[in-house]
């Protein structure tokens, strides 16, 4: 799903944030905006756990979420059904996207905007399509099986919908487009890998070049990317740091003040080619990449990444929570 490119130099910037506990959510008392700004006391609404995880089995119910198949259709009604739930503002993008194979696929971006009046704004987004091959299983025999993709896939959009949820019931006080991504994971096949340029995120270099709205910008965006698994490592990913060192340090020092310091490692590592790349360099739009990778891994990613195993018996509510909780608080104290 995702291409290695060689290290470049990383920036660092800083924001703080101290938690005051208030009830059924939270008041934070932070001095940031972006990067910094005024004090002030703000409501952050409390993120469901196991709402977010009820979202990820739902998709992965479907079957493999692979463009052109029925289960891909059935998703993808469901999730713009789901997110006219929670905003009137709800636009499925139609395109034929061409794949390294040749393949045409229908692919579809989804877009969720909250307060689209408000020309003050804030991007979430994640990729709702999954793998057609297992081309890293260790079984050879399954390498040509689509993904299940309850982590790699499912998991940053069930996080995305149940902040929609949260966003329906305490309307945030800036404008937040949450847009998911199709094609993302219909790259080159393993046994190919090189042979084809940019195959990757295909829904976000299309959406990059023709947003929803003409002459789209954000203050800055978060992806979401593989963020389901038991003990993860979102690591400050080189790409995001390149692009966006000063929103990255926000999102951290955030997770770090709510105590999900073992979570979010303050440890710098190469850049990937993800969705984020599109945005950043087509749309300028500042924009980093919460993604479970550790070098030191055989894979980089989680063990069943690109297998027939990435499936439920994968998804921690714990890394659930702890992402949920970090990207709303960072929505509800940007000013």
């Amino acid at each position: 799903m995702i291409f290695m490119k060689n290290s470049i130099k990383l920036l660092l910037l800083s924001a703080a944030v101290t938690l005051i506990s208030c009830g059924e959510g939270r008041k934070v008392k932070t001095t940031d905006k972006d990067t910094q700004s005024p004090e002030a006391n703000v409501f952050v609404p409390e993120f469901n756990r196991d709402s977010a995880y009820a979202y990820i089995e739902k998709q992965v119910a479907f079957g493999p979420r692979v463009p052109n198949t029925q289960a891909h259709k059935a998703c993808s009604d469901w999730l713009s059904a789901t997110l006219q739930r929670f905003t009137s503002h709800v636009t499925v993008q139609q395109a034929r996207l061409k794949a390294s194979d040749g393949t045409m696929l229908d692919a579809k971006n989804i877009i969720a905007s909250f307060n689209p009046e408000n020309s003050s704004r804030i991007l979430l987004c994640a990729h709702w399509d999954s793998r057609p091959w297992a081309d890293h299983d260790p079984d050879p025999a399954n390498r040509r099986k689509p993904v299940p993709g309850a982590n790699d896939g499912g998991s940053g959009v069930g996080v995305l919908l149940e902040i929609a949820r949260q966003m329906s019931i305490h309307n945030p006080s800036l404008g937040v487009d949450i847009v998911l991504f199709d094609a993302e994971d219909y790259g080159e096949h393993q046994d190919l890998q090189g042979s084809a340029d940019h195959s990757w995120a295909l829904g976000s270099q299309y959406w990059a070049r023709n947003p929803h709205t003409p002459g789209y910008s954000a203050r800055f965006g978060i992806l979401l990317d593989m963020v389901g698994a038991e003990n993860p490592a979102f690591t400050m990913e080189g790409t995001s740091m390149y692009h966006a060192p000063g929103i990255m340090r926000k999102v951290w020092n955030v997770a770090h003040s709510l105590g999900y310091q073992n979570y979010f490692l303050n440890r710098k590592t190469g850049p990937i080619t993800d969705d984020h790349l599109y945005v950043n360099e087509i749309l300028r739009i500042p924009t980093i990449d919460i993604i479970d990778y550790d070098p030191d891994r055989d894979k980089g990613f989680f063990d069943q990444w690109h297998t027939v195993n990435d499936d439920m018996s994968n998804i921690s509510k714990e890394t659930l929570k702890a992402v949920g909780h970090t990207v709303l608080t960072v929505v509800y104290t940007t000013k």
